[in-house]
């Protein structure tokens, strides 16, 4: 029994050894893993993570502030700024409470802040520019936006820009006093007072409200902010482009970021010196626009406005209700747009800080937006009146006739030497349903060749010729093939431009051939069935005087550093595509234009091919007709292409083309059609329209 006990002890002790060994080795074993993970750690922070965490060390030790880049200038082609930057120093007031939370009645929150204003306005009576207007506690409330009819209610309100030292340091010195109230430096844009080109230029918005859901541009939404380095990095308050150059050439004009660094306790408080990153300067651009043929165009547009408007409504020249024009023009051999004008325009300057009142956006709805790339409609007092009224992308009317006679020989639908007896009217479709098109006021033209129909602007010509013979031989198949000679030379397509909000136009004729592929292609030869931009006109002109070569549109000729360094240069025109017709197609084209009857250009010192157009346009239940014109000097080495278009302006000979030759005397006297400047012809260039105006020929349509 006793020898049994000792063994059954021995045997325990032996199973204890085992399991204490086993737990000593598991011991060293799990310590060593712990040691090893250890050593690999503190190697990784060691050789691997050492650069990030110093980098972080610093940023707990720091305070950061970005600085916005200084946006690069526009200029005109002569070297004058357009739009330019200034950097300044700006008073902004903190949204940071309900400014309507009302208590018995009584807006609590907006009584503090009126009362902030007074104080406010004391310190810019004391410490402000005297030579500037001052700014009276009214001014500063409603700057400070309070009911947020400007601005979302978190975004801050700038109160004055342009603060001197002594506003500045006073501010600064009582800060406790004014804790809703930040001093940034900021940048505000300037625009040329003489409102040159405006909606080309574009204008500015703020970034949060450029890149928000609703109502902001896909271009800001797609941005990642939070993934790029501090000096590309948006800020909230910055000023971006939005329309026009200002948003084309964004990444070129913006530049990038400056940072002051502010050394900081852990408190948070400043406690040494400040360290400053200068912002970057933006880019140049160096637009195409001449300020002095541009600001030519305007004057021309609005002075022939008032001109038609104000004559008897018994004079075949008056157009009671025309309110707007367009024009382009175009260098025919470069693509370089050197006028563009959409009349009535704005001052731009009113968008100073990026953003604009309730007030000033009604007012100037009607003229924000470019109405050479884009539809738009001028005000009127009521939704319903305004749509009793044309937009400004209108049919072509008969300038669509060169083309149509183009497609017609390279068709085999005519030959150069087919002759056509017009009797004033054609008449087509099953009997009776015919429908009946007719001549200007039905005057029968005679016997007519491809070239004397477009000097004579005989719709029964393109109608039976073209139009009904294209539909007779190819059916509805037919609208294909004259869509496709539309887009070849830029109708129906965009232009290339690359401007924000343009339309390509309207292809009527395909909503047409639903019902009557005849009617379609008969109404869309002498230009009734499609609307399209005068930008797009324009490049059509071009194309018809450089014989086939559709050229991108270009506005801006070089891009420069804040050294004068050109980093890019536009300075070769670029073909969208090419038509090749026979030389004597074009021929044929061009001397029809060059024989139309037109107002204006009786003393014109050179050859020029012109297309008149009066477009006819049912709106609103009533039939308008917009006045449209077209032409390109000299005829015999064409050098310029201008597009005009007057919506209810009447006939295109008197409501567009004297503008036309405005603009071809503003480019012929400061760059010249033959190669140098052409002294102005004085009074007789400025009294053109006036003493031709009388002269009416019954064949213009």
């Amino acid at each position: 029994m006793t020898d049994q006990m000792m063994n059954e002890e021995q045997k325990r002790q032996l199973r204890n050894q085992r399991t204490f060994s086993f737990r000593l080795n598991l011991f060293f074993f799990a310590t060593f893993v712990l040691f090893s993970v250890l050593i690999v750690r503190l190697a990784t922070l060691q050789f691997v993570d050492s650069p990030r965490l110093k980098e972080m060390e610093v940023r707990a030790g720091t305070k950061d502030i970005l600085i916005p880049p200084i946006r690069g200038t526009i200029y005109d082609a002569s070297h004058r700024k357009i739009a330019y930057s200034t950097s300044t120093q700006s008073l902004y007031f903190r949204f940071d409470k309900d400014y309507s939370k009302t208590v018995k009645g009584v807006k609590v929150n907006q009584t503090e802040a009126i009362e902030l204003a007074r104080k406010i306005e004391n310190v810019f009576a004391k410490y402000g520019d005297p030579k500037l207007p001052r700014m009276t506690a009214d001014d500063i409330v409603k700057q400070m936006d309070l009911d947020a009819k400007m601005n979302y209610g978190y975004v801050p309100r700038r109160i004055k820009s342009g603060l001197t030292k002594e506003e500045i340091a006073y501010f600064m010195q009582h800060k406790h006093d004014f804790a809703a109230l930040d001093i940034v430096e900021d940048s505000v844009r300037n625009y040329d007072p003489d409102t040159v080109a405006v909606q080309l230029v574009g204008y500015l918005k703020k970034y949060n409200a450029a890149s928000s859901e609703n109502g902001g541009l896909d271009y800001y939404k797609e941005i990642d902010n939070a993934d790029v380095p501090p000096v590309d990095r948006y800020l909230e308050n910055e000023d971006v482009g939005y329309d026009g150059l200002e948003l084309l050439f964004q990444n070129e004009l913006r530049g990038k970021n400056g940072l002051k660094s502010y050394p900081v306790d852990y408190s948070g408080n400043i406690i040494g010196h400040m360290e400053l990153t200068k912002p970057v300067k933006g880019n140049d651009i160096w637009m195409t626009i001449h300020k002095d043929v541009q600001l030519k165009t305007e004057q021309a547009i609005m002075d022939h406005i008032k001109y038609i408007r104000s004559l008897p409504r018994s004079s075949l020249d008056a157009a009671p209700h025309a309110r707007a024009g367009y024009a382009v023009a175009m260098e025919v051999k470069t693509g370089r747009i050197v006028a563009m004008a959409s009349q009535p325009d704005y001052d731009p300057n009113i968008w100073r800080g990026g953003k604009i009142s309730n007030e000033d956006y009604r007012n100037f709805e009607a003229n924000l937006a470019n109405g050479t790339i884009r539809e738009v409609y001028q005000k009127y007092d009521s939704e319903t009146e305004q749509f009793k009224h044309p937009s400004s992308v209108v049919p072509l009317g008969s300038v669509m006739k060169p083309l149509s006679v183009l497609i017609g020989l390279e068709e085999k639908l005519i030959t150069p030497n087919t002759t056509y007896s017009d009797r004033g009217s054609f008449t087509f479709g099953k009997r009776g349903y015919e429908r009946k098109v007719s001549n200007a006021f039905s005057v029968p033209n005679g016997v007519l060749t491809p070239s004397s129909a477009i000097e004579k602007s005989s719709n029964a010509f393109m109608s039976e010729l073209i139009g009904n013979a294209l539909y007779m031989r190819n059916g509805k198949k037919g609208v294909d093939l004259w869509d496709r000679y539309m887009e070849q030379f830029g109708l129906g397509v965009p232009t290339g431009s690359g401007l924000q909000g343009e339309q390509p136009g309207t292809k009527e004729y395909f909503h047409e051939a639903e019902l009557s592929a005849q009617s379609a292609l008969v109404f869309a030869s002498w230009g009734q069935q499609g609307k399209y931009t005068t930008l797009q006109l324009a490049q059509y002109t071009a194309m018809l005087a450089n014989r086939g070569k559709r050229l991108k549109p270009l506005f801006v000729s070089k891009i420069t550093d804040a050294q004068g360094k050109t980093v890019k240069k536009f300075d070769k025109p670029e073909i969208l595509n090419e038509v090749k017709l026979k030389k004597q197609y074009w021929d044929i084209v061009e001397r029809g234009m060059r024989k139309v009857k037109v107002s204006g250009f009786d003393d014109f010192p050179y050859p020029l091919a012109r297309k008149t157009g009066t477009s006819q346009q049912d709106v609103g239940g009533k039939r308008v007709e917009n006045a449209v014109f077209i032409a390109y000097a000299p005829a015999d080495d064409p050098v310029l292409a201008v597009a005009v278009v007057v919506p209810e302006g009447g006939f295109g000979g008197r409501g567009a083309a004297p503008i036309a030759r405005k603009i071809f005397d503003a480019y012929d006297e400061r760059i010249g059609l033959r190669g140098k400047p052409r002294k102005p012809a004085g009074k007789r260039a400025a009294n053109i329209a006036a003493s031709a105006v009388h002269r009416f020929s019954r064949r213009e349509y």
